[in-house]
């Protein structure tokens, strides 16, 4: 036994040990996506039904997994705070039993290093080398940041977790205490493409040239546009998530990585989710570069490579090119995110384009409603700045804003809107002194 595996023995405790550890009124933080240690949240969710906590604050990206914690007869016991809310958050954060923080992705770890002194950090991480590292494996995008102030820090080994490779190791020198586990990591199956899926992605992938560095979004759009690109030659990756069609692109032979300026040669992201062999492809992989988000969504990083397209998706649209990707109304359903990290990093880069994608309309409550509009709804959240957008795409084509006045725009729009809605639209913008 080194002194590397004395030193782990010696802080290995129980998740329920570790729970304890936290106290009432404590600010928690966690890594992204499928780095929240899901042990010693579960024992910290025990302690809170045995009415032994309360009033601790739970930060956290992205909840991938639906926890106990979200129950109603949790409230004022552990409050979550969604970083970039997510389906199973939505509820609580709607019925005010957990709160949301406005952000840009890539200054996450600045806030933890400058705003915010958690008094907890923990993470789901790989099994520790004989040199004593642990992996953040693919939740790299803020733990070191959260880290860097954290009173305590705690640690859950799990072996399903891969060593991704990168700046993504914590040495067991590093913190309080670790803990064990076993279980499986998520591996949602990807969103079935519907016909407007699949008619995006072919309007967004043949704009894609040979050689290009991608950057794709949540969602099943991006992932349509993943799949058109099978045929492309010498195409990068540079994206906040690395997702199932990347994985794709690379064995078709469609992604090299050779092209790129910086980081040439190695696929370059923050955290993934996705299928089991997606993190078996990560697992110790040298052509795989994770990182936090203060490097992989930094916009002046992102545009040192050439031909940036970035690839998202949105809710609704103004006339002017206002984008709404996180809210209906003033009701929080998602976050920033990287859209507008990577809308800037596209902007910046030589020959860089950006595509926000949506359907051109959509079932509110049985009834069929336009998500090209006007005006964005009352309270609504604008993610991407009408000075930022470049090319909003539905199913019906791609209206390129940049360099257009706002009159022209709105015809631009108008042109991509469902054929049912376009006279109306047309009504709208000569009302609003846009056109004559």
């Amino acid at each position: 036994m080194n002194k590397f595996q004395q030193m782990y023995q010696e802080k290995l405790r129980t998740p329920q040990e570790i729970a304890k550890e936290i106290k009432s009124g404590d600010i928690c933080a966690s890594t992204s996506a499928l780095g929240e240690p899901e042990a010693i949240i579960e024992a910290l969710t025990d302690r809170a039904y045995a009415g032994e906590i309360e009033n601790v604050s739970h930060h956290f990206l992205l909840a991938c997994r639906k926890w106990r914690y979200f129950e109603p007869e949790l409230a004022n016991k552990i409050k979550h705070v969604a970083w970039f809310s997510s389906a199973n958050a939505r509820t609580p954060i709607k019925e005010g039993r957990a709160d949301f923080l406005p952000n840009f992705y890539y200054e996450v770890p600045r806030y933890w290093r400058e705003f915010i002194e958690p008094d907890v950090s923990y993470a789901m991480v790989s099994p520790m080398d004989e040199h004593g590292y642990f992996s953040f494996g693919v939740g790299a995008s803020e733990g070191h940041a959260q880290m860097s102030r954290a009173k305590k820090r705690f640690l859950e080994v799990n072996p399903h977790m891969p060593r991704v490779l990168g700046d993504t190791a914590v040495h067991i020198s590093e913190v309080t205490a670790i803990c064990e586990s076993n279980k499986p990591l998520p591996s949602p199956p990807d969103p079935e493409l519907t016909p407007n899926d699949i008619k995006i992605g072919e309007l967004v992938a043949e704009r894609i040239p040979n050689g290009a560095t991608v950057q794709f979004g949540i969602g099943a759009m991006p992932n349509a546009v993943g799949k058109k690109l099978m045929n492309k030659k010498h195409l990068g990756i540079h994206s906040e998530m690395f997702t199932n069609s990347m994985l794709e692109l690379i064995e078709a032979g469609a992604v090299d990585n050779s092209m790129k300026n910086i980081n040439r040669g190695k696929s370059v992201a923050a955290f993934s989710l996705g299928s089991r062999a997606m993190y078996d492809y990560l697992h110790d992989n040298p052509g795989v570069y994770f990182a936090p988000v203060s490097y992989t969504n930094d916009p002046r990083i992102i545009s040192q490579n050439d031909n940036v397209v970035s690839i998202n998706a949105c809710i609704e649209v103004d006339f002017l090119g206002q984008v709404c990707s996180e809210s209906v109304g003033p009701r929080n359903i998602s976050g920033t995110g990287g859209q507008l990290d990577f809308v800037r990093g596209a902007n910046w880069s030589k020959g860089g384009r950006s595509y926000i994608c949506m359907y051109s309309t959509a079932d509110i409550k049985g009834e069929i409603v336009s998500k090209i509009t006007p005006m964005l709804a009352q309270g609504a959240h604008v993610t991407t700045h009408k000075g930022d957008v470049d090319c909003i795409v539905t199913e019906y084509g791609v209206a390129e804003l940049k360099g257009k006045s706002a009159a022209q725009r709105a015809l631009a729009l108008i042109a991509i809107a469902h054929p049912q809605f376009r006279d109306e639209l047309f009504f709208q913008a000569k009302q609003l002194n846009l056109m004559v």
